[in-house]
């Protein structure tokens, strides 16, 4: 027995739809008698009256009518299927897990998601705020569609994709006297009870050269793991310290004052990517997105 055809079916629908196999042809872009042809197939497989011409026109029967509906729920989930290809197309939906060093978590990656999911909100997301090596680890086993780790945390096996690097600020008690001066330097520190990340870390490797270079002595009193911590300590009064421009920027606002450091000790990171399989579209949208708003950053 010979199947109907999609063709048939569009022409049943277009003329449902316009009451005219003059409007269906074109609507359809074809002939007429093209569509006169299809419906008369149509019918002769389904053996039953489709229409009944009244006038010039044609009015569709109670079998047409329940047809119909049948016909449409299918139009509309193959219209369905491509709104989502286009929205695939436009990087508008999906999903997208990202992991990222705490310094980025606190905030200022929260807020350039937010736009982001703005613009696509069909887009599912799964954030995770994690230590730098973790976030390799996590990459590298491809559970995420990408990592922003600190440099130099680097994995041979990872593409990467650096990052403009602004560059660390110091951080101080509201009130302190170094806040008069709106760039500080080494020598500012002198004497300063000053507030580290913990020791074997590359950040605190760099900020510790620096003071090293020029001689300056702090008081080393207290150390901790993380930024935002830090910058808690520093607002409580308990020391100064150098840091992250993303964290105090979050505490800019919580007894901490912000300042231009010099020389310049860049706060570097990189977007790493899976190895298994190529970056995925809406990531690097993403990386972009992050790429132009750390203008913002620079001092």
């Amino acid at each position: 027995m010979a199947r109907i055809n999609s063709r048939q079916v569009e022409a049943f629908r277009a003329t449902m739809l316009t009451g005219s196999v003059t409007e269906a042809a074109a609507l359809m872009k074809v002939t007429q008698p093209a569509v006169s042809r299809l419906l008369r197939d149509l019918q002769a497989l389904l053996k039953m009256e489709l229409f009944e011409r009244r006038g010039t026109g044609l009015v569709p029967t109670a079998a047409a009518m329940a047809l119909y509906t049948e016909v449409e729920r299918s139009f509309v989930g193959l219209e369905r299927i491509t709104a989502a290809a286009e929205e695939i197309r436009g990087r508008r939906t999906g999903s997208l897990r990202i992991a990222a060093l705490p310094a980025l978590s606190n905030g200022y990656l929260p807020r350039l998601t937010g736009h982001f999911l703005r613009e696509r909100p069909n887009l599912n997301l799964a954030f995770f705020g994690v230590i730098s090596p973790i976030v390799v680890d996590w990459v590298l086993n491809n559970q995420c569609d990408v990592g922003f780790a600190e440099v130099p945390i680097a994995h041979s096996g990872l593409p990467s994709m650096k990052l403009p690097a602004p560059a660390r600020v110091a951080v101080l008690p509201t009130g302190h006297r170094l806040a008069e001066k709106e760039v500080l330097e080494p020598r500012d520190f002198e004497g300063e009870t000053f507030i580290s990340l913990s020791a074997g870390s590359s950040s605190r490797h760099l900020v510790d050269q620096v003071f090293h270079h020029h001689d300056v002595r702090r008081v080393l009193r207290v150390e901790t793991a993380l930024s935002e911590i830090m910058c808690g300590l520093v607002s409580s009064g308990l020391g100064v310290a150098i840091c992250d421009p993303f964290t105090a920027q979050e505490f800019s606002t919580r007894g901490v004052v912000v300042r231009r450091f010099l020389p310049r000790i860049d706060f570097e990171f990189s977007a790493v990517f899976p190895a298994q399989r190529s970056p995925s579209p809406v990531a690097l949208d993403l990386v972009e997105m992050m790429r132009k708003s750390l203008a913002e950053f620079e001092s």
